[in-house]
């Protein structure tokens, strides 16, 4: 992984989520987050929402006990579907799959890690009232989804990834996180978080309704340029600085979900770290074996809930 040689050779970090698309990636991003602490190595990890000052003063009052206990979160990406590079001829199997790399497992994880893995991330960040995301993340997941359009529509043969996904993700103290992520045109969108406490309501971004009504009202910045400057300050300033574990938990959250949504059953995290198996290809060259083929029937392999193994 670039991630752990980058540390191993002593270089301060930016990386973009998702952190890993497996199980294997996330032990070995949890190794490479423990030496970058051990060399004092700065580490920044592309969840803008992490820098948004609207979205930061509304997680400090949720942690605070603005909506007191909580009880319940909930997650949403649903859209319209993301964009296709059409197959060339002198394209190698291998290199459509990378230069079409959302559509497939190995490379993204499924929509669930590449995109939903946003609204993922700030529901562990409002759970996370001690600042330790090693611990601050959901304990099982069960789930559903399917995939129609790249099977049977109009997407047919562009990929594997599943068009939706529905998770119940439940954390050690039994809250449940609902989570929902679509790729189906003409359909309800919603890109949104929100959590309800024992006291009020919020939506992490800007109000919390109930006992303690607030409404943000200062200003915002370009987020994606934040998280740069964020990091940049910290290598300046010696200061402690390692997004890589929530990087590492919210990802392999995502993770959770999606072999929960191709498998039909229950998965729980600590089975899925240790049991889980890698996406990754043996060899990654232009003319390698690509890890998945595209079948006679036009179509390349889907996870079958009910017949797909989560490990």
């Amino acid at each position: 992984m670039i991630y752990s040689a980058a540390i191993k050779a002593g270089k301060h970090v930016f990386m973009e989520k998702p952190c890993c698309v497996d199980a294997p990636g996330f032990r070995t991003l949890m190794e490479a987050n423990q030496l970058a602490d051990e060399k004092g190595l700065k580490v920044g990890v592309g969840f803008q929402r992490r820098h948004t000052p609207s979205y930061v003063e509304t997680i400090k009052r949720i942690h605070d006990g603005a909506i007191g206990k909580l009880m319940l979160l909930r997650a949403y990406w649903n859209g319209s579907g993301i964009w296709n590079n059409k197959r060339r001829p002198d394209w190698t199997e291998m290199q459509y799959q990378v230069r079409n790399w959302y559509h497939f497992c190995w490379l993204s994880g499924d929509n669930i890690c590449e995109q939903h893995i946003h609204n993922l991330d700030v529901c562990n960040w409002a759970k996370d009232a001690e600042g330790d995301p090693k611990k601050t993340h959901p304990v099982e997941a069960n789930g559903m989804g399917a995939c129609l359009l790249r099977y049977l529509g109009e997407w047919k043969g562009t990929g594997q990834i599943f068009d939706e996904h529905f998770v119940e993700f439940v954390y050690a103290d039994g809250t449940r996180m609902l989570s929902q992520c679509r790729h189906i045109p003409n359909t309800w969108g919603n890109v949104s978080e929100a959590v309800h406490g024992t006291k009020g309501e919020s939506n992490c971004n800007g109000w919390i309704k109930g006992e303690s009504e607030w409404r943000f009202r200062g200003e915002n910045v370009n987020s994606m340029v934040q998280e740069h400057k964020d990091l940049i300050a910290a290598i300046r300033n010696g200061t402690k600085y390692n997004e890589g574990w929530h990087g590492a938990t919210s990802s392999m959250t995502a993770v959770l979900g999606r072999m929960a949504t191709y498998s039909g059953q229950q998965v729980r995290w600590d089975d899925a770290v240790a049991k889980g198996t890698s996406e990754f290809p043996k060899t990654l060259a232009w003319d390698a074996e690509a890890p998945v083929k595209l079948g006679a029937d036009g179509n390349y392999p889907i996870p079958v809930p009910g017949i797909y193994k989560a490990y």
